[in-house]
């Protein structure tokens, strides 16, 4: 039997069987990968397909002797969807589609999925990128956020969904999008060096306090 997260792979209520979630960057695909997508659930007998709330497509049923040859058909990387990680990005359509958008969410996310998507950290990690004040991104509850106004990026830290909501707070405001990859990175490696294990940001924030840990950043 294999542990959560082993191979891409996530038990299910059954014992038996489990599901896998195909990483798919800012949750944009193309046709053809649907294609495939659709023709390997139905090669394999897959019970369910659910579209996610991190916008991955977790495929539910398969067997474990299965698993390997899945992911080589499939052609793509596990999405971070357990363990102590940054997990997948979340963003919105920003100005590439959107009539509100009004910064590039979709550039600044790209990035910072190539350089953290499944980076392993003291608890699970998630980030969001709205592109306007809407926040479609869910930016007000990610450890990290951006959200783009006609300056440029506000920085949001500490948010948390889950039993002990905690809304993020707003960091510095009117930065551009390499000032946001710059502290994006700071904030990560200060979390990587003083969280405690399971502690996710805004715990450590909470800890130290906002001050101290804005001085650390800035």
């Amino acid at each position: 039997m294999l542990k959560d997260g082993e191979k891409g792979a996530i038990l299910q209520r059954d014992k038996e069987t489990y599901a896998i979630a195909p990483h798919v960057p800012l949750g944009v695909v193309t046709p053809e990968f649907l294609r495939k997508v659709a023709n390997i659930a139905e090669k394999y007998g897959v019970k369910a397909m659910k579209l996610t709330s991190a916008c991955r497509i977790a495929m539910v049923g398969f067997k474990e002797e299965d698993i390997d040859r899945v992911w080589e058909e499939l052609g793509v990387e596990p999405g971070a969807a357990v363990g102590a990680c940054v997990r997948s990005i979340k963003v919105c359509p920003g100005t590439t589609f959107c009539r509100l958008g009004q910064q590039d969410s979709l550039s600044l996310g790209a990035e910072l999925d190539k350089r953290y998507h499944g980076y392993q950290l003291p608890a699970k990690f998630k980030i969001g990128v709205a592109g306007c004040i809407n926040d479609c991104a869910e930016v007000c509850i990610k450890d990290l956020g951006f959200i783009g106004k006609p300056k440029g990026w506000t920085v949001k830290v500490g948010g948390c969904g889950g039993a002990k909501p905690r809304l993020a707070q707003t960091l510095t405001e009117n930065i551009s999008s390499e000032e946001a990859l710059a502290i994006a990175d700071k904030i990560i490696k200060f979390y990587e060096a003083h969280a405690k294990k399971t502690d996710r940001l805004g715990r450590l924030i909470d800890r130290i306090g906002f001050e101290e840990f804005k001085k650390e950043i800035f």
